[in-house]
């Protein structure tokens, strides 16, 4: 579907004409199996929550929820505005930079919340960098999307993809593996609830709402992948699955 019908909600000029060239460029280098993204909601402020596979995902995430009716806002490391070219189009888009471990990292969720009292959709991925579990499942996640929506009310809607680590594998960006042709899918759940936790800064509900976020995108993992996910969650910080929970 040409751009202008799926997606006629205002943008600066510049964000359609990079999502016209991304959808462009992205239709013929691999395929796509989406759903409908019928639980994402047309209109008002949404957190949308996803793993993270690829160096490429953020790509064809995008795509997927800009031909769906929306212009994400993701939260992505500030490493990505010292990149030439790369920079000034996340600049220019709206993105959100992310200073990890400095205190102007808390600056991101403020600024979230601004994009989302605007009515737009923030992208997060709650585990904050591609995944290290040995057979790329969902890892545990960083409290920040889950504040972040207990803070503001807003929806979270889950989003399970599978496929684009096989056409760049791993942490290190590497030339794409295009052939055989590469089919990259996505599923939207319906909302997480959190109705009994917003409004709390309680840390124990912070990592309930953090871990029911997970818990839903790992259940669309298993259905794009057609396996059930182990039985306990890899652990960044610990190098390995363990039994549950959050990085403080």
């Amino acid at each position: 579907m040409p751009l202008r019908i799926a997606n006629p909600h205002p943008v600066q000029p510049v964000y359609r004409r990079v999502a016209r060239f991304g959808g462009w460029l992205l239709r013929r280098l691999v395929d796509r199996d989406w759903d409908a993204a019928v639980n994402l909601p047309a209109t008002g402020g949404v957190i949308v929550v996803s793993n993270h596979i690829s160096n490429v995902d953020p790509l064809c995430l995008g795509q997927y929820l800009i031909w769906n009716g929306r212009w994400p806002r993701a939260l992505i490391k500030a490493d990505v505005w010292s990149i030439p070219v790369l920079g000034r189009l996340a600049r220019a888009t709206g993105q959100i930079p992310v200073e990890r471990g400095t205190q102007r990292a808390e600056d991101a969720l403020a600024r979230a919340q601004e994009a989302l009292s605007a009515g737009e959709c923030v992208l997060i991925y709650p585990e904050g960098t591609i995944t290290a579990d040995p057979d790329t499942w969902p890892m545990t996640p960083h409290p920040g999307a889950a504040r972040l929506a207990l803070a503001t009310g807003a929806p979270v809607i889950p989003v399970g993809q599978w496929g684009a680590q096989a056409v760049m594998p791993g942490k290190k960006l590497t030339w794409p593996r295009l052939l055989p042709r590469r089919t990259v899918s996505f599923r939207a759940g319906p909302a997480v609830d959190l109705s009994d936790l917003v409004g709390s800064e309680r840390p124990a509900d912070v990592q309930a709402a953090a871990r029911r976020m997970m818990v839903a995108v790992t259940a669309l993992v298993v259905e794009l992948r057609g396996e059930p996910a182990p039985a306990e969650v890899y652990d960044l910080r610990l190098g390995r699955r363990v039994a549950g929970g959050v990085i403080e």
